[in-house]
């Protein structure tokens, strides 16, 4: 459990342990991180507001680094981008402050029944790789620097390999469905992208299809 507030981690400790539970507590977010390096925990209760490191960023480099436990994220925010920020930084669950310590155990429970999730694939194209998990990709063995906007896009394509993806589809994917600007910014990222996955070694992998949309070539161009 990682949470700054001392006499909630010691309630929970205590009613946790007699639910028969084995529980550490980390009161800082760069404690809490260390903890979860370097032991394998069922499931990690963690808080979103802590010093040091918040609660998003310690989610995050636990899932870059290849660590699947279950975390159930808890705030004292409330609203849907919270929630979202929550499960997009690879979060299972989240609990909104005050919450109730029997509806807490519950899904403790069930996160563990659940397990560890799988580390999601590398996506390739060829020499053209792409780690969701870890936000890297490379050609070969040369690692490729990307934005995070460039990765989504990059990864967006990937995903469908050989298939055509409208730009209308990418905007609602890699930006949002509310998007209203102007939609040409699909054409920027995608010759960003190809400035750096393709040119640089001579290939063609990202594929414009006229009025159509664009495509990964599946063989890495």
């Amino acid at each position: 459990m990682v949470d700054d507030d001392p006499s909630l981690a010691r309630a929970l400790k205590r009613g946790l342990e007699a639910e028969r539970f084995a529980v550490d507590v980390a009161l800082t977010g760069p404690d809490g991180l260390w903890r979860a390096a370097e032991h394998r925990y069922d499931a990690i209760v963690l808080d979103v507001m802590l010093p040091g490191l918040s609660g998003y960023t310690v989610c995050s480099r636990l899932r870059e680094a290849g660590n699947w436990a279950p975390i159930l994220m808890l705030t004292a925010k409330d609203g849907e981008l919270d929630e979202a920020e929550a499960l997009d930084t690879g979060a299972d669950d989240f609990l909104t402050k005050p919450f109730s310590y029997v509806v807490l155990v519950a899904r403790l429970r069930a996160l563990m029944r659940r397990g560890a999730r799988e580390r999601p694939v590398v996506l390739t194209a060829g020499d053209l790789r792409l780690d969701p998990a870890s936000h890297q990709a490379w050609r070969g063995e040369t690692p490729i620097e990307l934005t995070p906007r460039q990765f989504a896009l990059l990864e967006c394509l990937m995903r469908r390999p050989g298939q055509v993806i409208s730009k209308r589809e990418i905007l609602g994917q890699v930006w949002d469905f509310a998007f209203d600007g102007d939609p040409n910014i699909v054409e920027v990222y995608v010759r960003q992208l190809r400035r750096r996955v393709d040119e640089p070694f001579g290939r063609g992998a990202l594929q414009t299809v006229r009025l159509v949309g664009y495509r990964v070539d599946p063989a890495g161009g």
